[in-house]
């Protein structure tokens, strides 16, 4: 059965996904490959000297939050998308909305507990939820509620470094900064060899570690990281409706733009960098970081939307793929787990723990070619990704033709 012609779609908004989905897994195959402290501190795991340290420098100050931020502000400007779509449909926008986040919950629980327990998918579902009263609110109010939500983010954050500090000046406190060292400082010995004879195992125990853990660590998430989360998907509704998101302003705007945020984030990032590096990755220093990187990291993640559309070549080969790419991000996103869950687990080939932290890097440039390799002609062939085209199909209570060029 052939569809009729799709809605016109945003190429510059597949375009920016299409990076993000791609830049996402610099920092996930962290959470993938080793113990979670190795995510913020290359001392926890991984190696922290020479290639190692590098690796760590150049993710640092470039990419970490950097890309996860980005996706969030797409989901915003997504939302605000398929709600005014469904307006000019005449269909009920609130209807469409939260049957759309309702299957992504599902699809965001079945993907942290059956798969892996690092989803976001979960948390952007509940956090839509509430993105939706903002979806009539004027550009200049979401940015200044987009503010607000980011700098309540960073108070929230910033109990993370007091803590330690208080625990560093209390004796009885040890047993509980071992606690914070699981997550950002050096794990005990007794706690890595756990983590990974848990990780190298089989899925059974995997499984039962997820169910045991993930229900809290999914509220936990949501009301730590929820306000910010919120705040970017508010910037990316203004950026959407600015023009910035659909590609509309004058090239001499990005440029202005992008000189502006990256001038104050870029230098801002490295001494952030150098700070930690030469404290020894302390976890005092390490969780400071939070809080200081909360308020510097929504300009740097404007300024990446302005030098990827800059760099952009309207029909060009990279460009197109990386649209493409973009255009199936859910399905990209959850096949990424896949691959690399098989990878790393040990029910699959059981590299957990045992490449250091720049040798993962040829195994996230290998993904990202097989995500660029296979979106174009899927979508030359087919209207959505499967995984789009299952969420379409359950969202509207009925299979949605699938055949045809996107």
């Amino acid at each position: 059965m052939e569809a009729p012609a799709a809605p016109a779609r945003l190429p510059s908004l597949d375009l920016v996904r299409g990076v993000a989905v791609l830049g996402i897994l610099l920092l996930n195959i962290l959470a993938f490959a080793m113990p979670d402290a190795a995510y913020v501190n290359p001392r926890a795991y991984g190696g922290w000297h020479g290639a190692d340290l590098a690796t760590w420098a150049v993710n640092f100050i470039l990419f970490d939050g950097r890309m996860r931020g980005l996706f969030s502000f797409l989901f915003g400007a997504s939302t605000l998308l398929v709600i005014e779509r469904a307006e000019a449909g005449e269909r009920s926008p609130a209807e469409v909305h939260y049957r759309r986040m309702a299957w992504l919950l599902v699809f965001g629980l079945c993907h942290l507990f059956l798969v892996w327990h690092g989803d976001i998918l979960a948390h952007y579902a509940l956090i839509g939820m509430i993105a939706y009263a903002m979806r009539d609110v004027p550009v200049s109010r979401l940015m200044v509620l987009g503010t607000m939500l980011t700098l309540l983010g960073a108070v929230l954050f910033a109990t993370i470094p007091l803590s330690i500090l208080q625990l560093h000046a209390n004796p009885a406190g040890a047993a509980e900064l071992q606690g914070y060292a699981r997550s950002f400082g050096v794990p005990t010995a007794a706690d890595i060899a756990k983590d990974l004879a848990l990780h190298r195992g089989a899925y059974g125990a995997i499984l039962a570690d997820r169910l045991r853990e993930d229900g809290g660590a999914l509220f936990g998430l949501f009301v730590f990281y929820g306000p910010e989360t919120l705040g970017y998907m508010l910037f990316g509704m203004a950026a959407l409706r600015s023009g910035m998101l659909r590609g509309e302003w004058a090239p001499a705007r990005y440029r202005r733009w992008l000189l502006l945020c990256w001038a104050i984030t870029l230098p801002a990032y490295a001494a952030l960098a150098w700070c930690q590096w030469a404290s020894g990755f302390d976890i005092r220093m390490v969780a400071a970081m939070m809080p200081l990187t909360a308020l510097i990291r929504p300009p740097m993640i404007a300024g990446w939307i302005c030098l990827i559309l800059l760099l952009a070549r309207p029909g060009g080969g990279l460009t197109t793929r990386l649209a493409a790419a973009g255009r199936m991000a859910f399905t990209n996103y959850l096949a990424t787990s896949l691959i690399c869950t098989t990878l790393f687990y040990g029910y699959g080939l059981g590299w957990y723990g045992h490449l250091s932290r720049w040798q993962l890097y040829p195994v996230v440039f290998a993904i990202w070619a097989a995500i660029l390799f296979w979106s174009k002609p899927w979508l030359a062939r087919f209207r959505f990704g499967p995984f789009e085209w299952l969420w379409r199909s359950l969202a509207r209570g009925s299979l949605q033709p699938i055949r045809g060029s996107a």
